[in-house]
């Protein structure tokens, strides 16, 4: 990023993705059999390497043009993430079922190469120095490995709802098809409209960034438990507390994910990392990754849990990763806040103070 430049790589990547979602939309043409597999892996693959460009640049971006409020910008984005996840599937549906398979990715890639001039014009360039900081130093830092282990059991958590989520609702309410879409719209429209609040709360009160992190792990935990719920508690599921579960884990997501970009700078630049563009690059590759990592694991793990043990019992395994990051962030920020109270008490003995406060009540 620091070689090529933020915003060559953020058009750089929309330009690749626009065109490989169109690619996508001809694949239908292509004979069925391993030639079809090995397209549709490739091309995936392509469309992997444009959204990490652009997403990566993205967030070097946003922090860079506004590096004192980036909880709340990255919040306030939210908003169009939950938006997208929103009207992408019922959009795309009715594209496909009104005309064909090819016209949905079409139509997709073509709104995205129409963005790419008007990304050019409009995003600032902006100069960076490579740094001598390495992406090992950073990941090896224990706050930041934690915080990684955050940013990967979110993404697993959602990415675990994907495959299993609308099985389940067909299953066990028998609700019609297109019924399933409206119960999705539950955990995006909370968590969309809740991380611009979450963002702002996170820049203007950064001591709170911790206790968001930790709560809001406990609780995509607990919701994960009880949204089955687990066999364990013997309640029987019912949509309305199916529904409530998932606004409020689309609430608690929110609470981990909108902290933890800023924590991670914040973590750097105690470790004595130079502050600019190349940083920047570092934190959102590493955030990427993550999400990316718990985005294949969640589906993976989640789809294979689903398969043998049930719905219930898989997503009560699955909001482990969340219980998991919680009490280990939990854990490091009570031990990280005794040894800071126990080496400034040892560096100013109560002692001392006195003896000072005697000294100068004595001169005076």
């Amino acid at each position: 990023l620091t070689h090529i430049g933020a915003k060559f790589m953020f058009v750089a990547g929309m330009f690749v993705s626009g065109c490989v979602t169109i690619l996508f939309g001809m694949l239908d043409k292509v004979p069925s059999g391993p030639m079809f597999i090995g397209l549709c892996f490739l091309v995936r693959a392509m469309d992997a390497v444009g959204f990490a460009a652009a997403m990566t640049a993205s967030f070097s971006i946003l922090a860079k043009a506004f590096p004192n409020n980036i909880a709340t910008v990255l919040g306030s984005l939210e908003i169009f993430t939950g938006l997208g996840l929103v009207l992408g599937p019922p959009l795309g549906g009715f594209l496909y079922q009104s005309f064909d398979y090819e016209v949905p990715f079409i139509t997709l890639g073509c709104i995205v190469l129409v963005l790419v001039p008007v990304n050019m014009c409009i995003l600032p360039k902006y100069d960076s120095i490579p740094s001598k900081d390495s992406f090992w130093k950073l990941i090896l830092l224990p706050k930041v490995l934690l915080l990684c282990l955050t940013i990967f059991s979110l993404s697993a958590c959602l990415g675990f709802l994907d495959p299993t989520m609308s099985l389940f609702i067909l299953k066990k309410f028998k609700l019609p098809a297109g019924y399933v879409g409206l119960v999705f719209l539950g955990l995006a429209l909370s968590y969309s409209l809740s991380s611009p609040l979450l963002g702002l709360l996170s820049d203007k009160l950064p001591y709170l960034r911790k206790w968001l992190l930790v709560s809001g792990g406990l609780m995509t935990a607990l919701c994960f438990f009880m949204l089955g719920p687990a066999p364990v508690l013997h309640i029987e599921s019912q949509l309305w507390m199916f529904v409530l579960v998932l606004v409020l884990i689309g609430f608690s997501l929110g609470m981990s994910a909108i902290p933890v970009f800023p924590e991670i700078l914040h973590c750097a630049y105690e470790n004595g990392f130079e502050e600019g563009l190349s940083l920047l690059g570092l934190v959102s590759g590493l955030f990427s990754a993550m999400w990316s990592l718990g985005a294949f694991a969640g589906p993976t793990l989640g789809g294979f849990l689903n398969e043998k043990l049930g719905f219930e019992w898989a997503s009560a395994i699955q909001g482990g990763w969340a219980l998991l990051s919680g009490l280990a962030t939990g854990i490091f920020y009570i031990t990280e806040a005794t040894r800071r109270s126990s080496s400034s008490s040892l560096q100013n003995p109560p002692g001392n103070n006195e003896e000072r406060t005697h000294l100068m009540g004595s001169e005076t």
